[in-house]
């Protein structure tokens, strides 16, 4: 149900990325905000209660991606983000994605490491950030958020890399046993 409520958010954050202005720049932000509560929620009840699905495992990684993904290349005609450093970021998480195919088929689980929840953090809460877009309270949001996608990007290209050599040691291991 959590990830239903994510993926209902995606079009939602679409939309509200479509136009300029303060209105819809805090509606995109409120809506990626709630969408990463339910995945903090989600991990939450799934850990306690141990109700991780086959649909589950499968829908909510997509959830996230298709979310991030829809968010930073939204926000590219908006002058919010480099279309670089949206290109780095997307292509990696389809790498990632489709590696955990691969050894999914091979029946290797390649277990999430620490370096790629920072990069989770640090995106979700850059990603609020560049939405929210203009200056309250005497924070700039956009700055604070562009600053923040640095350090999401050094952990994107960081863990991407070190997945990379887990994957390949862990694939080398599974032929080699």
């Amino acid at each position: 149900m959590l990830t239903g409520i994510r993926m209902a958010c995606i079009p939602v954050v679409f939309l509200c990325l479509s136009f300029p202005g303060k209105l819809w720049s805090f509606m995109s932000a409120l809506f990626i905000s709630l969408a990463f509560i339910t995945d903090i929620l989600d991990g939450f009840f799934a850990r306690r209660y141990g109700s991780v699905t086959v649909i589950g495992k499968f829908l909510d990684p997509l959830a996230d991606k298709i979310l991030v993904s829809v968010a930073l290349i939204m926000l590219i005609p908006l002058g919010r983000i480099p279309a670089w450093m949206v290109a780095v970021i997307v292509i990696r998480e389809l790498i990632i994605t489709g590696l955990r195919g691969i050894a999914g088929e091979r029946d290797v689980i390649i277990e999430a490491r620490k370096l790629g929840k920072y990069k989770t953090i640090f995106q979700s809460v850059a990603l609020i950030g560049l939405c929210i877009h203009y200056e309250y309270l005497g924070i700039n949001f956009h700055k604070l958020g562009m600053g923040l996608m640095w350090i999401a990007l050094i952990f994107t290209i960081w863990s991407g890399i070190d997945y990379l050599y887990k994957f390949k040691s862990v694939l080398t291991e599974k032929t080699d046993g």
